[in-house]
């Protein structure tokens, strides 16, 4: 893929062709469009229509061809509250059982 969105295929014979060039779209007013959820949204009248071309133009943004996006999640951070949230889930786990041992032998002295 270029900067300017053309999809480029290359073919066994060596041809390379260009298939398709990538669109971005942008909207007068972003913080308007509606969730639907899933990481999706759409137009709402708040958002405005959306403004559609190649990338790089008016205020669109860039396509970088051949990176890679690392991850926005701090995996150590969220290993700590796996740990932490595990750690609760079997503190609370002991405490029903201490409780129902409870109960078993209030039963049981009847």
């Amino acid at each position: 893929m270029s900067d300017d969105g053309i999809v480029l295929g290359r073919y066994t014979n060596g041809v390379t062709k260009p298939l398709a060039q990538v669109a971005l779209a942008n909207f007068t007013s972003p913080e308007g469009l509606a969730p639907l959820g899933n990481n999706v949204w759409s137009e709402s009248s708040k958002s405005g229509p959306p403004l559609v071309g190649p990338p790089g133009t008016a205020s669109l943004g860039a396509l970088q061809s051949g990176t890679v996006e690392e991850s926005n999640v701090d995996l150590t951070a969220e290993l700590v509250s796996l740990i932490t949230a595990q750690r609760n889930y079997q503190a609370n786990a002991q405490t029903i059982k201490t409780q129902d041992a409870l109960m078993q032998t209030l039963v049981n002295l009847r």
